[in-house]
């Protein structure tokens, strides 16, 4: 296929590029930069939100995977410009161009969007989709993590001492970045699902609880380690200290310490892809041991 893919200089998009590419598809993909070309892969210079640079990336591809937003803005209002404008702009710009064949890639966040306002846009953003009359499915990830992922790296730094600060007891699912990238291009393909809100998981009935989780990760390091749960009303003011002192230079602000609280995070099995189409084929003790190993070999552990 001739793919269109936003967001692939990111965590979960490089390792869609990856992917597509060694499966023998080509790439057209947006940079903000100017960035070498590959065999098979062209890079688009501009941003979610200039038009004509969006419909030169999707103008003839059999679909767009849409992975582009934003995690940890430094104001509010960037999650509604990147992440419901953008996805706005993007659709304007497949509609002049005839393309109809649309990946969205949203997050479970946006099942409870009055936690957030990350989770508000993720929401908005799906309800343009739906609206709008395109060939689209719309995936929504729990957490993500990886070989180059910057997030779930902290939590490894934390077990790497033996203590995993966690919020109040709750659950969670996982997925690991290449079985995600798998199961988005598996979608791309116009004859897959259509109007469907997917959410994939490691394939764990139920999730992790965060006690799990964390000594998922002491194992995978190779040590012992537990989860000490942070109370909300605690973790929130930490997020709004951490907030005024390093602003968008910290991970944990206001909004994410907002759905962090929330105690269920984990998949509904009711929107788990069909298993003719797509399983998950990284268990997570295996995915977390592969991807301790990827940061010390990078030296970042």
């Amino acid at each position: 296929m001739k793919l269109a893919v936003t967001g692939g200089t990111g965590f979960v998009g490089s390792h869609l590029i990856e992917a597509a590419l060694a499966a023998g598809h080509t790439v057209r993909a947006l940079t903000r930069r100017s960035r070498p070309t590959r065999d098979k892969l062209t890079w688009v210079e501009g941003d979610v939100l200039a038009v004509d640079a969006l419909i030169e990336l999707v103008a003839g591809c059999d679909a767009v995977i849409h992975a582009a937003g934003v995690l940890n803005p430094r104001y509010a209002s960037e999650f509604l410009e990147t992440n419901l404008w953008g996805t706005t702009t993007l659709l304007s710009a497949m509609s002049q161009s005839r393309t109809d064949r649309l990946i969205f890639v949203s997050s479970l966040a946006a099942r409870a969007p009055e936690l957030s306002n990350y989770g508000q846009s993720k929401d908005a953003a799906e309800g343009r989709v739906e609206e709008l009359g395109i060939d689209w499915t719309i995936v929504r990830p729990p957490g993500v993590y990886g070989p180059g992922d910057r997030e779930t790296l902290a939590l490894f730094k934390m077990a790497k001492r033996g203590i995993v600060m966690m919020p109040p007891p709750g659950r969670a699912s996982y997925i690991h970045v290449a079985d995600l990238a798998r199961l988005l291009l598996a979608l791309a393909d116009p004859g897959t699902l259509r109007s469907k809100v997917l959410e994939p998981d490691d394939g764990r009935p139920g999730g992790w609880s965060h006690a799990e989780f964390a000594a998922a990760l002491g194992v995978a390091l190779g040590r012992p380690a537990r989860a000490i749960h942070v109370p909300g009303l605690a973790l929130k003011a930490a997020a709004q200290i951490a907030w005024a002192v390093a602003a968008n230079r910290s991970q944990l602000t206001p909004d994410r310490a907002s759905y962090f609280c929330h105690p269920d995070w984990v998949v509904d099995p009711a929107r788990a892809p069909p298993a003719s189409l797509w399983q998950a084929q990284i268990a997570t003790p295996q995915g977390l041991a592969e991807t301790a190993a990827w940061y010390r070999a990078k030296n970042w552990l």
